[in-house]
């Protein structure tokens, strides 16, 4: 087998735009990324005690961390798909789907350059990573449907006709009292 660079699929115009655009992006990721692990830790500090600070304020600043790790996180994910684009461009693969071994359209390279897929895998793999959970249509939150709340209406009405029955000779003014 050979293990020599392939043959590019695409033009070499437009390999070379699309190097350019993946370091240029590539750039821009890492200096996002050292921006968000840079205020991340200048907010901590590291020295701030959860005892010394309100329950409140402790809960917003772990959000703010988790956030700002999951931010992290999907920039580093980033980084890592545009040096396997850089990589595949060297070797001759960039452009080729890696499920099908088509070409991915120039277009859709262009809108996202360090794409592995044709439109059609990627939808497959998006559906199949779904495992059909989001397919099924929702027929209860928390044991409540349609037919629970239409039979709920009927006792609150029942319920709220028997209280002003029974209450109708009471009187619901406490200065009486």
């Amino acid at each position: 087998m050979d293990s020599g660079p392939r043959k590019p699929v695409l033009p070499a115009a437009f390999l070379k735009k699309q190097r350019q655009r993946l370091i240029e992006l590539r750039e821009a990721y890492m200096n996002a990324a050292e921006g968000v692990a840079n205020d991340s830790l200048r907010n901590n500090g590291g020295n701030e005690s959860a005892f010394g600070m309100h329950q409140a304020d402790a809960g917003s600043d772990a959000y703010d961390r988790d956030f700002a790790l999951s931010l992290l996180a999907k920039e580093q994910d980033a980084i890592y798909e545009i040096n396997e684009a850089l990589t595949r461009i060297d070797a001759g693969t960039y452009g080729i789907c890696e499920m099908s071994g088509e070409t991915i359209f120039e277009e859709r390279l262009e809108a996202l350059p360090f794409t592995r897929f044709t439109v059609a895998c990627q939808a497959r793999i998006e559906g199949e990573q779904r495992g059909g959970r989001w397919n099924r249509p929702v027929r209860s939150l928390f044991g409540l449907d349609d037919s629970a709340e239409d039979s709920d209406d009927e006792k609150d009405e029942e319920e709220t006709t028997t209280s002003q029955n029974n209450n109708g000779n009471e009187s619901l003014d406490f200065s009486k009292e």
